[in-house]
């Protein structure tokens, strides 16, 4: 499983011009169930993903978490990042879980994520979304989990 985080001062994901999910300071998280993962890979990723130490401290040194901070969640499907360019102009995209497990495992993750964090917004499985952030430094960091 993949995992794209934005450290965030705000951001939302919009559909149809509706918001779908809004959080202000915390992370975007952009992720992508690939061929082979489980709940498991996905709760793995969940546990890096409250723990990483990407928000400053009062020294300004990057050593507390969303959870430390209060921050919020707001986890977007992104099966974009199994993206393969390796072969051409046209990126494949083969590694991604088929849709109805990516969509499985996107939905264990958001209700696992909300059970062990207080504020979570998601954008919808498989929708177009339109994604709007203030990326805060700018931190982004991938992160990957393998089965």
């Amino acid at each position: 499983m993949k995992a794209l985080l934005q450290r965030v001062s705000e951001a939302r994901v919009e559909i149809a011009g509706e918001c779908a999910g809004r959080i202000g300071r915390g992370l975007l998280v952009l992720v992508c169930a690939e061929r082979g993962d489980d709940e498991a890979v996905g709760e793995r990723l969940l546990a890096k993903i409250l723990k990483l130490r990407i928000f400053s401290d009062d020294a300004g040194k990057m050593n507390r978490s969303v959870q430390d901070v209060g921050g919020g969640l707001l986890i977007v499907s992104q099966f974009t990042l199994a993206a393969d360019a390796s072969g051409g102009n046209r990126p494949s995209f083969t590694q991604a879980a088929p849709p109805d497990e990516g969509r499985r495992l996107y939905d264990a993750f958001v209700a696992r994520a909300r059970a062990l964090h207080p504020e979570v917004a998601t954008g919808v499985f498989g929708a177009d979304m339109q994604v709007h952030l203030v990326n805060d430094g700018p931190v982004t960091i991938p992160l990957q989990m393998a089965p």
